[in-house]
């Protein structure tokens, strides 16, 4: 290492629509919730991830949280420079005015648009970035799973993330045909909330919504070992009387039904679209699950079922596309894949 070798930073960044991880030198130095607090009247930030999230639904009227970070892809320009800003803060607060020597990989969703890598683009070179690689979601898992993406042979990769759900065969260094579907973590919380409020007359919000699915979330109602049920406190909607409800397993598979047949139909979709050779290679090895979505409990077995192809959960599948990302910036030379 050259004595000036710290001059030039190298991070990558998982910049999701749920949470936000930084991996500088092979290692998890940042990884936060993707929300911002803002001040309403200056638009300074006021808090960042954690702090954040335990403002959000919380906040009186000269604080306001939002998330930068809609379907994978920036929905709030400012609110994703803040927080890409403040986060590279976090790793290395001594060395805060090198920041602008930063060589910067971040993954993006399969399907985003000229406009989208754009937006991700300039966020990170408005933070800090000095050079800016982009490399997709998929790419990214299967590099973080273990998977030789360059070997002459079929990969499939479904990345169950907060707002996009990837679904990609990748082989020889590139992705062969993808699917990339708007349904995923939030869609989850929102059927959550929704179901809820019709058939329990009860108001939650969008954290109560994220406890029940970490708790009691289920993809199929025949799970071998059944979590015990959830108590959920929150106002009655007609009488605004406080009420506890215990939420099952059995009844978040049935308001997530809705949702997982989607995911179902594009990865079907996505096998409808790959090559025989590619194909066969996919039935013999099975079908790789990443992203906090693969969590939902009897998810690979109910896929199984569908698709009569082995299910494989990543191991840590919530950092599997963060470590790919982290892979790929030490290799950037070597990786022919990465979009500059």
């Amino acid at each position: 290492m050259g004595l000036f070798s710290f001059l030039n930073q190298e991070i990558a960044i998982d910049l999701g629509t749920a949470n936000t991880i930084i991996i500088q030198n092979g290692k998890i130095v940042v990884d936060e919730p993707s929300i911002v607090a803002v001040d309403a009247h200056s638009g300074k930030p006021v808090a960042i991830g954690h702090k954040a999230r335990q403002m959000q639904g919380k906040t009186h009227r000269n604080i306001i949280v939002t998330r930068p970070m809609r379907d994978g892809v920036i929905a709030d320009f400012n609110a994703a420079e803040i927080m890409i800003r403040g986060m590279i803060k976090m790793i290395d607060k001594k060395n805060r005015m090198f920041n602008s020597s930063l060589r910067v990989v971040v993954c993006i969703p399969s399907g985003c648009t000229e406009v989208e890598l754009r937006a991700v683009r300039d966020s990170a070179e408005n933070a800090g970035g000095r050079e800016v690689y982009m490399i997709h979601e998929p790419m990214a898992a299967a590099i973080g799973i273990g998977l030789d993406v360059e070997a002459p042979e079929g990969n499939m990769i479904v990345d169950i993330g907060g707002g996009t759900t990837e679904i990609a065969v990748i082989a020889l260094g590139g992705i062969v045909c993808d699917k990339s579907i708007k349904v995923a973590g939030d869609n989850f919380t929102a059927d959550i909330q929704e179901y809820m409020r019709y058939q329990h007359n009860i108001k939650i919000g969008e954290r109560t919504a994220e406890e029940i699915k970490i708790n009691v979330g289920a993809a199929t109602d025949g799970l071998e070992d059944p979590p015990a049920d959830y108590i959920v406190r929150g106002p009655h909607q007609m009488s605004a009387l406080p009420v506890e409800i215990p939420v099952s397993f059995t009844e978040i598979a049935y308001c997530l039904d809705k949702s997982i047949s989607r995911i179902e139909s594009a990865i079907l979709s996505a096998l409808e679209q790959t090559p025989p050779e590619l194909y066969k290679d996919i039935y013999n090895k099975g079908i790789y699950l990443a992203g906090g979505g693969a969590l939902l409990r009897g998810l690979a077995k109910r896929f199984e079922n569908k698709h009569k192809i082995k299910f494989h959960i990543a191991e840590d599948p919530l950092h599997a596309v963060a470590r790919g990302t982290g892979i790929a910036l030490k290799n950037i030379d070597n990786f022919q894949f990465l979009i500059r």
